[in-house]
């Protein structure tokens, strides 16, 4: 006997209609390992590489567009609750939030993102002074970037800056005495970090060294991606359990972020656009404390060791300054 249509799919599936064609997927899936790449290194922003390749807008808008209700009424299509399944609905939906792209470009940050985290883990254990002097120069080059780009003309702008560089600073190293070394901890970098990424000019990463979280949360996702490949082989469930906790505490926190955080920033930038910008700079060059800290905590300065920090930290300043020439057209106004 046929179902009544109010409990079924009313019409036959089409939501591989909207595909895009294989030349723009790679295309997408390449921007989004570059700023996956950028994302997971601080100093460099994956929202500065969206806005040089010309993706920004429509990353901004999609992201905008995926809110609780779309996403509620995206699963709710899918079932067979509120009128029937409805993949055509379903479609619309998925097409409303730009939704393949969205899904190609978040496969490609979280495939850079678990590729640059691996190199940093093994750095971190093997040469944390070339790691963090490499850091320290993309920070400080980052900084003279946007330093340039902005210009603090009335009193409150100079407060918001004060207040954005002693924030940075005075964070940096001391998070874990604030809020702990546990989950809480990587809750709040999460939710701060995830923000920062769709942000030109500030890196999600940066708000995780200036946390301390960077290389323990490299190292996490690392553990977690072996566990997982393990599983395959016979390994255990706890080698998942263990970092995927951290891990799933973060993405949590970071949805929490994208909806609550990045909507608060975009508003204070269209309200005081000129007093925001001098905060969020101003958390860039307080972050610089961040890595040589780390370093004096770890292994303790000497001739040698300032050397090479220094050094390296030149590689990582010319790295950010050759992208900021070849993004000549790059201004900050436009975020």
């Amino acid at each position: 006997m046929p179902s009544s249509p109010d409990h079924t799919t009313d019409e036959t599936p089409t939501l591989g209609a909207s595909v895009p064609p294989l030349r723009e997927w790679a295309s997408t899936y390449l921007i989004g390992m570059f700023m996956g790449s950028a994302d997971a290194v601080p100093g460099v922003s994956g929202g500065t590489i969206a806005l040089i390749v010309g993706i920004y807008e429509r990353l901004i808008t999609a992201i905008t567009a995926v809110t609780p209700r779309a996403v509620l009424g995206f699963l709710k299509a899918l079932t067979p609750l509120d009128g029937g399944i409805s993949v055509r609905r379903a479609e619309a939906i998925f097409d409303d939030v730009d939704g393949w792209f969205l899904l190609i470009l978040l496969t490609g940050i979280l495939t850079a993102v678990i590729i640059v985290t691996r190199i940093v883990t093994v750095l971190n254990e093997s040469a944390p002074v070339v790691l963090y002097g490499f850091f320290f120069g993309l920070i400080a080059a980052s900084a003279v970037v946007l330093l340039r780009a902005i210009s603090i003309r009335t009193v409150s702008a100079g407060v918001a800056a004060v207040a954005g560089f002693l924030l940075a600073f005075l964070m940096s190293g001391q998070a874990e005495e604030l809020f702990g070394g546990g989950l809480p901890l990587v809750f709040v970098a999460g939710t701060v970090a995830v923000s920062a990424m769709i942000l030109p000019g500030l890196s999600g990463s940066l708000i995780l060294v200036i946390l301390g979280q960077h290389a323990r949360l490299s190292e996490t996702l690392s553990e977690f991606v072996d566990g997982l490949a393990g599983l395959v082989t016979g390994g255990s469930v706890e080698a998942v359990t263990g970092p995927g906790t951290i891990v799933v505490t973060f993405v949590a926190g970071g949805l929490v972020g994208l909806f609550t955080i990045s909507r608060a920033v975009r508003y204070a930038l269209n309200r005081s656009r000129e007093v925001t910008l001098a905060f969020l700079v101003a958390l860039v060059v307080g972050a610089l404390r961040a890595p040589v800290a780390t370093v004096r905590g770890e292994v303790g300065f000497t001739v040698d060791v300032a050397i090479t920090f220094l050094g390296v930290s030149v590689v990582g300043a010319v790295v950010v300054l050759a992208l900021d020439y070849y993004a000549a057209d790059f201004e900050i106004e436009a975020i």
